[in-house]
């Protein structure tokens, strides 16, 4: 396969993972355009950035709809994912200097997906440390070109320009460190929502950091790369962490009853669709038995549950296959 077709195959890959959850919210950039990068205390010394913008990129948001959080310690800062570009990365950058004269020593990349990590080219310096998972970095290597050149496209350049940045330190699985005398705990999903996907928990403060694996708003979102049941498993294990704090990779932060909700509800649509699946039952029935049985209670507890559950079954259909 020669650079040009890598290139077309990786933006054909972001087109599907984006337009996962873009497709039902178009309506939300015309309202919230805003691109003020606002910081908001959790906790003591825990702090969010959270984008005001659910979706796909477009030339309004600039590219930044997804959420980064950071931990400021006695010898720097500690940062969850960086954005969908180098602007908004320094747009972080600057957004953190509001609250600390601690500068950025380390950034952690939650998942491979362009949103939250192609604005680490604002923290290449030399004495930070860009951490994610070897299954992740393997993903960012593959897609970053194709991904970078459709963010891009849809902002109408409003993106500018962007070095691809990659990750200089491997996590393993269960992985404990201490950064600047906060002990962090990392959490591997089992590729429950991407390949490679970390969690980080504070185990003092009892907080979690999910990126697209938790959710608060919106509606859990499974990929055409994720593996279901192992996300299942992933939330019901996060909620026996009885986390205080629970800070997703889009919207605002939640508690615990939030990954609850998630865990039930994927599980409830998994289980059937496996279950028709094997009995040939027809996608569009399943999702007529899935709407009448869950609907009536998730209505209320997501803003897209009418359309999402829709994109969901089907997703989850092809996942049979």
């Amino acid at each position: 396969m020669n650079n040009k077709e890598r290139i077309k195959k990786s933006i054909v890959k972001t087109i599907l993972t984006f337009g996962l959850i873009g497709l039902i919210t178009t309506h939300v950039w015309a309202t919230n355009s805003n691109f003020d990068f606002v910081v908001t205390p959790i906790a003591e010394n825990v702090y969010s950035i959270v984008s005001p913008s659910f979706g796909l990129p477009t030339p309004e948001n600039k590219g930044w709809n997804s959420n980064s959080h950071f931990v400021v310690t006695e010898k720097g800062v500690l940062l969850f994912d960086t954005g969908s570009s180098e602007l908004i990365g320094n747009k972080i950058k600057s957004a953190i200097k509001s609250v600390t004269d601690q500068p950025v020593r380390w950034v952690i990349n939650s998942h491979s997906h362009a949103d939250h990590w192609l604005g680490n080219a604002a923290f290449s310096k030399s004495d930070v440390e860009i951490i994610a998972s070897s299954q992740a970095l393997g993903t960012m290597k593959e897609d970053g070109q194709g991904s970078m050149e459709f963010y891009s496209r849809v902002t109408k350049g409003e993106i500018g320009s962007t070095q691809l940045v990659y990750p200089t330190l491997l996590l393993t699985h269960k992985q404990k460190r201490n950064f600047g005398g906060v002990d962090v705990e990392f959490i591997f999903s089992n590729d429950g929502h991407s390949p490679g996907d970390i969690l980080m928990w504070l185990p003092k403060q009892k907080i979690i950091f999910g990126g697209d694996v938790l959710s608060s708003d919106w509606m859990p979102i499974i990929t055409h790369h994720g593996n279901v049941p192992n996300l299942i498993n992933t939330l019901y294990a996060v909620a026996k962490l009885n986390p205080t704090i629970v800070l997703t990779g889009h919207g605002k932060a939640t508690t615990v009853k939030s990954v609850i909700r998630d865990a039930d509800l994927l599980s409830s649509v998994w289980k059937q669709v496996k279950a028709d699946y094997e009995n040939d039952k027809n996608p569009n029935a399943t999702l007529l038995d899935v709407r009448a049985k869950l609907g009536p209670k998730n209505r209320l507890l997501y803003k897209d549950f009418a359309t999402e559950i829709e994109r969901q079954v089907k997703q989850m259909y092809k996942l049979q296959q």
